[in-house]
């Protein structure tokens, strides 16, 4: 994927910092995502990954530092605005609509794009007809797409826990993203399932063409997957490069092995 890149980067995070109640949860942190690009974002518990992921997405507002994408400032944007312009994220902790089925989950996810007035809808007219129709094609693309097919009318109630978390990266690409954030995607999957989901992953970047930035635990994954590997220890980013110098960089051993002696 790395020779399809933009020279540009897409999405560039300058020197942000966040502190709560004066701790420190990301600290002069920069990195920059490139068009085409599949980042990932490692790091121990409590290292500050979800805070940066919450910073992008707008959840949090850094109190230092900038986050542009394509030269947009974002710090001052609502998380729907930032949908609007292409952000999206699949959660870790799956919050899906229990009593609704696959299809009705995902369609939740093209609900920033609605153009139709709410009367068009009230009473059904034919704008509002026609933008159903075109967010349900898109829908059963993406569920084709994760092979979701045979359960598409299916409560995601009683699906077992490996085709929720399919279910919940369907609804992030159902809100048509340029920049998808994966929150620990093969958390709680068995090694059959981690598989299939790194092979949706790698999908998503060659296929569709979103770049990615990817949170995970399982550092096989990681470094089989990513393109480049950003690794934060304690809100500070202690070292960046491709998933062969990430093996081998002294800080990254320390801060999972600890030192030696």
């Amino acid at each position: 994927m790395i020779a399809a890149m933009s020279a540009t980067p897409m999405l560039e995070i300058d020197a942000i910092s966040l502190s709560f109640a004066g701790l420190k949860a990301l600290d002069d942190v920069s990195l920059s995502l490139n068009e085409g690009e599949l980042l990932a974002v490692i790091g121990p518990n409590g290292a500050g990954k979800t805070s940066l992921y919450n910073c992008i997405s707008g959840l949090y507002r850094p109190q230092q530092g900038a986050i542009c994408m394509n030269g947009l400032d974002l710090v001052p944007l609502p998380p729907e605005r930032r949908a609007g312009l292409g952000i999206a994220r699949m959660f870790q902790n799956i919050a899906l609509y229990e009593h609704l089925t696959v299809l009705d989950n995902m369609l939740v996810g093209c609900h920033h794009r609605y153009r139709s007035r709410w009367w068009e809808e009230l009473l059904w007219l034919p704008r509002a007809r026609q933008v159903e129709i075109e967010h349900r094609v898109e829908v059963e693309k993406v569920i084709d797409f994760l092979n979701l097919e045979r359960v598409r009318r299916v409560p995601v109630g009683i699906l077992p826990y490996g085709v929720l978390k399919r279910v919940e990266l369907g609804r992030a690409l159902c809100m048509a993203p340029r920049v998808l954030l994966l929150d620990e995607p093969a958390a709680g999957l068995n090694r059959e399932e981690t598989e299939d989901m790194a092979r949706y992953i790698l999908d998503i970047g060659e296929e569709l063409g979103i770049s990615c930035v990817l949170i995970e635990h399982d550092l096989r994954m990681v470094l089989d997957l990513a393109d480049r590997v950003v690794v934060l220890e304690f809100g500070r980013k202690i070292a960046e490069g491709t998933p062969a110098e990430i093996r081998e960089h002294p800080a990254v051993i320390e801060a999972y092995v600890g030192r030696a002696g």
